[in-house]
């Protein structure tokens, strides 16, 4: 399988070395690497020459956008401006973070994966973080949902979901829509990636707003939004992304924001999600 992979950064000194070494050296190497360096100001553009002057396969372009790190349209922006420089001869394109570590087995793991199902069109391994000088998974999600930083899609789901949308939230909404239209969803738990940076941790305090935007935007409605929030507030532990979520989905709610979704996308998502909130209690 041909593996395209997209890596957006900014400002990722600290890490993008670790991330790409383990990239080149895969027992199954991509076909093509991007990495968008989206304005960094730091050592970032030279971290990332050098790979490329050493790897034919890997490339590099360099952007202008926000200097604020907003999850959602800032780094898909990012994404898609790499993926234009690439042809579409590919069966896997991936997007992935530049604060990652992968084993060296990732990319033929993931393979794997897709070649043993035909109906699997999103799938990863799971992220870990660091604590106390041991690696315990970054419980932001359930093991069962591929994470942002991580994202690998088969080419005829990334095709069928629409791509990623430049919004908050583009990270849930990609798995939904995967399986409105009968698609899988698989995350091999044996493949712990170390994720050097856990996630939340450079968004900016205007950030913490959007997420309950993003639920209002996938029409998961009043009750599922609140429960929605309360499931995530309990795995962070902070009562207060229970609020500010909330916070976000009335003020969404309010100014009447475009949905990302149709009503019909809308009403397999809340069937859906209310159907696995069950299936935890009975």
């Amino acid at each position: 399988m041909d593996f395209y992979i997209v890596i957006p950064a900014y400002n990722e000194e600290k890490y993008l070395k670790k991330t790409l070494d383990s990239l080149v050296n895969q027992s199954h190497l991509p076909k093509q690497l991007v990495v968008v360096n989206d304005d960094s100001t730091d050592d970032t553009p030279n971290i990332i020459n050098a790979f490329v002057k050493q790897y034919d396969w890997i490339t590099s372009i360099t952007i202008s956008s926000s200097k604020e790190h907003i999850p959602g349209s800032k780094v898909v922006n990012a994404f898609y401006k790499g993926l234009e420089t690439l042809d579409d001869n590919y069966d896997i394109v991936c997007k992935f973070d530049g604060d990652l570590i992968f084993p060296d087995t990732y990319l033929e793991s993931i393979a794997g994966l897709f070649e043993s199902d035909k109906t699997i069109g999103i799938a990863s391994g799971l992220p870990y973080v660091k604590q106390n000088n041991k690696w315990f998974f970054e419980k932001v999600a359930s093991k069962n949902h591929v994470r942002g930083p991580l994202k690998a899609y088969k080419k005829a789901c990334f095709e069928k979901i629409g791509g990623l949308k430049h919004s908050i939230g583009w990270d849930t909404l990609d798995v939904l829509l995967a399986q409105y239209h009968g698609w899988r969803i698989v995350t091999d738990k044996s493949l712990h990636v170390k994720h050097l940076k856990p996630t939340g941790k450079s968004y900016t305090k205007k950030s913490k707003y959007l997420q309950g935007e993003a639920l209002y935007k996938m029409r998961f409605g009043f009750v599922l939004g609140l429960l929605s929030a309360l499931k995530s507030a309990f795995n962070r532990k902070q009562i207060s992304y229970f609020f500010n979520t909330m916070r976000g989905f009335l003020k969404a709610r309010n100014e009447r924001i475009p949905f990302m979704v149709t009503k019909e996308e809308g009403r397999f998502i809340r069937k859906f999600r209310f159907k696995n909130i069950l299936k935890k209690f009975f």
